[in-house]
């Protein structure tokens, strides 16, 4: 069921969603702070109560990336003499990031499953291709290999996924973002 290509559409009140030239959906009820480094290359959706921390550093975004509501984009950071140095967040095309889940990673790559409820701490880098199962709590600086499942608390690899993944998720999020429709 996870992923059902053939889900009915999702319903949204026009009034409560901002639509950008570049196709964007953003929920007026999501927190962008530092909006101006913030870059989407659009066709993605920002759910309600959504926090995207554009305030500490850059956050760029691809296309078809559908952040869950209540979740949290916020640059990865090092202590550096004794300071914070915030590095910028990059999450490719075709990624789903599920409701409640904290996302610090220095990069996604694309057609990466994010599920509900993960952390993904400082540093992470998840490959492309990939699924991070929901509840999984990654510890600072884990890599997740192209084509293979991480999940747990501490997050570690459960096994390998097919070549069609790649396929398989970018239609994923294709078809979330054509699902997501304005009320007729």
């Amino acid at each position: 069921h996870a992923l059902d290509l053939d889900d009915p559409p999702v319903y949204f009140n026009k009034s409560e969603y901002i639509q950008t030239s570049s196709g964007n959906k953003v929920s007026r009820a999501s927190i962008l702070k530092g909006s101006q480094n913030i870059y989407m290359d659009g066709k993605s959706i920002v759910r309600p109560h959504a926090h995207l921390r554009g305030d500490l550093q850059l956050l760029r975004i691809g296309k078809f990336v559908n952040i869950g509501d209540y979740s949290v984009l916020k640059p990865p950071y090092k202590k550096y003499k004794g300071n914070f140095a915030y590095f910028p967040l990059k999450i490719s095309d075709y990624v789903t990031i599920g409701p409640r889940s904290t996302v610090s990673a220095a990069q996604i790559g694309a057609c990466v499953l994010i599920a509900e409820d993960c952390t993904i701490a400082e540093r992470c880098i998840i490959k492309e291709n990939s699924m991070v199962l929901a509840g999984t709590v990654l510890p600072p600086d884990t890599v997740v290999p192209p084509l293979t499942v991480f999940g747990g608390n501490p997050g570690r690899y459960l096994g390998d996924l097919p070549e069609s993944t790649s396929a398989v998720l970018k239609q994923y999020a294709i078809n979330a973002y054509k699902r997501f429709q304005q009320l007729p």
